[in-house]
């Protein structure tokens, strides 16, 4: 598909802009470097103003970085305007041309680089087939549900054959089934065609499905870089461990290396390379514990709730409120508002930050 795959360098980038209202300068993007590998699916997550959106402009040249250089493949391309770049944009908006018809969409890139028609609809049938819109070149774009005009956007940058596909918010007007199904779509395509992808979104589930690596920003730096399991199992400090899905945290004191104190009652886990006698926050992802007779930490119950395929619980421990999502509760025990109960867990299903 891709006449080469190109990885993305970004060394050392900042954006400034000033604020309107008090005329001061301030970083929306500061002091970043990353190096995204050639084929790889890479999502920049955040919440809004974290500074992902710029981040992806600049290396598509809607922004010009105020400090540092990115490069596509080997080449800088600071200077390079956006068309002179081998990057393609699908937009939020899609941006379709609305006196169209599809195949005209996706073929109007390729006009304008001047070749011949044979060529165009061969290249535009391909792709048009690659996206599941085949069959479908010659009905009018407002004629088309919001998930068929994504697609054109999509078939529309992919027949360009760009080195770097970028995404911004793609699929946040679609309704929530539609995006599910479209996220599916985009890997499928993006690994079939075997593009290198970046992807904007502030919808952590979307950047779980979707990448290979999750880059998530905040108040325009990095937080943390990794895989999906790494930034939901190891987070690297508790706005990480807070976007990505939800967490507990839980106060104390490393006794040692594989013990902490909370609240006075010991738990095992696993904290090598931290102190003895420090202050510690244990993460515990909602799903990783359980409510039993026995356990780690003694708690009352506050809520219980049947959601089907779990049992939803708020315990408080101490003045600390835990969520925990019980699966497959339909031969457990289940406690009421009011019972006195244990929360229970595995040094394996805690991180200490």
């Amino acid at each position: 598909m891709a006449k080469e795959k190109k990885g993305v360098r970004l060394e050392h980038i900042s954006k400034i802009y000033q604020d309107p209202k008090t005329k001061k300068d301030f970083y929306a993007v500061k002091d970043t470097s990353l190096t995204i590998e050639p084929g790889s699916f890479v999502t920049l997550l955040g919440p809004s103003g974290c500074g992902k959106t710029t981040t992806l402009r600049m290396i598509a040249g809607f922004e010009s970085p105020d400090e540092g250089e990115i490069y596509l493949g080997n080449e800088a391309i600071n200077a390079l305007t956006p068309n002179k770049r081998d990057t393609a944009m699908v937009f939020q908006s899609y941006a379709l041309l609305p006196h169209y018809n599809i195949f005209d969409n996706v073929a109007y890139g390729l006009k304008l680089r001047k070749l011949d028609k044979e060529t165009i609809k061969t290249k535009v049938m391909d792709i048009l087939k690659l996206v599941g819109l085949e069959g479908m070149e010659g009905r009018m774009t407002n004629q088309l549900s919001g998930g068929q005009q994504q697609r054109v956007a999509l078939a529309r940058a992919l027949v360009l054959e760009p080195g770097v596909l970028l995404f911004d918010e793609p699929l946040s007007n679609l309704d929530a089934k539609l995006r599910v199904s479209m996220r599916t779509e985009i890997r499928r395509i993006q690994q079939e065609a075997g593009i290198t992808a970046i992807y904007v979104t502030h919808d952590q589930s979307e950047a779980m499905a979707l990448s290979d690596q999750i880059i998530i920003m905040e108040k325009g730096v990095v937080a943390q870089i990794g895989t999906p399991q790494e930034v939901y199992y190891h987070p690297s400090n508790e706005f990480v461990a807070d976007f990505i899905g939800e967490a507990n945290f839980l106060r104390g004191t490393l006794v040692n290396a594989d013990t902490a104190d909370i609240g006075g009652h010991k738990v095992a886990v696993e904290a090598s390379g931290q102190s003895a006698g420090s202050a510690c926050t244990l993460v515990l992802r909602p799903e990783s514990a359980v409510l039993g007779d026995a356990g780690q930490l003694p708690c009352k119950v506050v809520l219980s709730c049947f959601m089907g395929s779990y049992q939803n619980y708020h315990v408080m421990v101490g003045d600390t409120l835990v969520k925990i999502t019980d699966f497959n509760p339909k031969s457990k025990k289940i406690y009421a508002v009011g019972d006195d109960a244990w929360v229970a867990f595995t040094k394996e299903d805690v991180h200490v930050l």
